[in-house]
């Protein structure tokens, strides 16, 4: 009764439960009869099984919701999940099975109690027109304190004003950070932004963030990458620990990252680079149109069929019938290496000719492939050869500038996923929902 009376606590709906049925029920139940018991002991399982179901493997099924979602279902045995509840003394052994095991999700649980401790607020939504630093004088500086201290960024000062003080400064950059945005004091629009996101939008946020993490893999492999697209960041996780972390480059909202599972195949070094048909309609085709000098500048070569045809001779309305390939270089989209792993997306990680963008806070600017940084460290981690594939052997292949593929030999997994909530040492961490995925999973939860 008090698990299915607080299913708020795993991020689920009351309403999808039967509480004030069980409840009537449970105040008189020295009244009932046999028949009424039995039902209610009916009623009681059902419930049951319908909370270990949800909690288990989700409410909804993302595959009917999104066309690039491409992980296995979890095949949850629910009857025997069930019967654990029958044991003695195993009630929390039972819970403890259901729920998906990761640390994240578990820190999301914690989020939504450390969320539910705040008390209910009336904050009005905060617009500047122009960036506020530090020593402004600014009369919203005044809300911004009274956020700040809401969110526990800062002691509440004795007295508020509307000075950009020092105190206030360092607890912007707290919030800043927490919130993935350059922790560099400076308010504008993006620090806004989240201050205007409420305790209740908060907590949308992160029951939507469960709800999927219940959908991932629930064991993950001993070795694995595995790229938080809204993060920015790849991570290698040896054994439960994280032995290497990268910047990343992730898909526009307009060319989202699929979300996957797949295993590393092979390195190429000096790749060579098929324009995918989607860059070929919006980018290449409307470029090389106005100016066929394009096809030059880009160092790319057109084939219809297996012959080379000429930039002179390149047909605009028949673009689509060509195959376009870049030269290997350091001018190529793919920079210097791609790291392969199958999938129906044709995406993959790999080096970028644009390395300056891992400077930025958002990085939400490929088409679709994850760039990632220091490509070449995380290459020869993934090849684990030091003799043969050293740091010295793999800039000397590079030199050669001659395309070479090189298997991944041991057993590593990949994982793009998507999660914009968690919690670190008790503080709630938030990134920004760059594929506008969060609400429209919350609405459809509690439709």
């Amino acid at each position: 009764l008090n698990l299915l009376n607080n299913v708020e606590d795993e991020g689920l709906n009351p309403k999808d439960f039967d509480l004030k049925k069980i409840n009537k029920n449970e105040k008189s139940i020295a009244k009932l009869s046999d028949k009424e018991l039995i039902d209610y002991d009916i009623l009681l399982t059902k419930n049951l099984k319908k909370f270990i179901s949800k909690t288990a493997k989700g409410s909804l099924n993302p595959k009917e919701l999104y066309k690039d979602w491409d992980l296995k279902e979890n095949k949850i045995d629910e009857q025997k999940l069930l019967l654990h509840f029958q044991r003695k003394d195993s009630f929390d052994f039972a819970l403890n099975e259901i729920a998906p095991p990761h640390l994240v999700y578990k820190r999301l649980k914690k989020s939504l109690k450390l969320l539910q401790q705040f008390p209910d607020e009336n904050f009005k939504k905060l617009e500047i027109k122009d960036k506020i630093v530090l020593n402004d004088t600014n009369e919203i500086i005044i809300e911004i304190k009274k956020r700040l201290s809401y969110w526990k960024e800062m002691k509440t000062p004795d007295s508020l004003t509307n000075i950009y003080d020092e105190a206030t400064f360092n607890a912007v950059k707290n919030f800043q950070s927490r919130h993935g945005l350059a922790p560099d004091g400076v308010i504008g629009k993006g620090t806004i932004a989240s201050f205007n996101f409420t305790k209740q939008k908060r907590k949308e946020q992160i029951i939507a963030n469960m709800e999927r993490w219940r959908w991932y893999p629930r064991t993950f492999e001993k070795e694995y990458v595995i790229v938080n697209i809204p993060d920015y960041t790849l991570r290698v996780i040896n054994d439960k620990d994280t032995v290497r972390t990268h910047r990343t480059i992730v898909g526009k909202a307009s060319r989202s990252t699929p979300i996957l599972s797949s295993k590393l195949s092979y390195i190429v070094f000096n790749p060579t680079w098929t324009v995918p048909p989607t860059i070929l309609k919006e980018d290449v085709i409307p470029a090389a149109t106005k100016n066929r000098g394009y096809f030059a500048t880009k160092n790319i070569t057109i084939y219809e069929g297996n012959s080379v045809v000429s930039p002179s001779e390149w047909v605009p309305s028949k673009g689509k019938s060509y195959r376009y390939v870049q030269t290997p270089g350091k001018s190529n989209s793919l920079g210097l290496v791609k790291i392969m792993f199958p999938n129906r997306f044709s995406v993959y990680l790999h080096d970028t000719n644009t390395r300056g963008y891992f400077e930025r806070e958002n990085r939400s600017l490929s088409s679709g492939c994850v760039r990632v940084q220091d490509p070449f460290e995380l290459t020869e981690y993934l090849i684990a050869d030091s003799i043969n594939w050293n740091k010295e052997k793999i800039d000397a292949t590079i030199a050669e500038a001659k395309t070479k593929n090189v298997n991944i030999t041991k057993p590593i997994y990949v994982h793009l996923l998507y999660w914009t909530a968690w919690s670190e040492s008790n503080k709630l961490i938030f990134r920004d929902d760059v594929y506008g995925l969060d609400q429209e999973l919350y609405k459809k939860l509690r439709n």
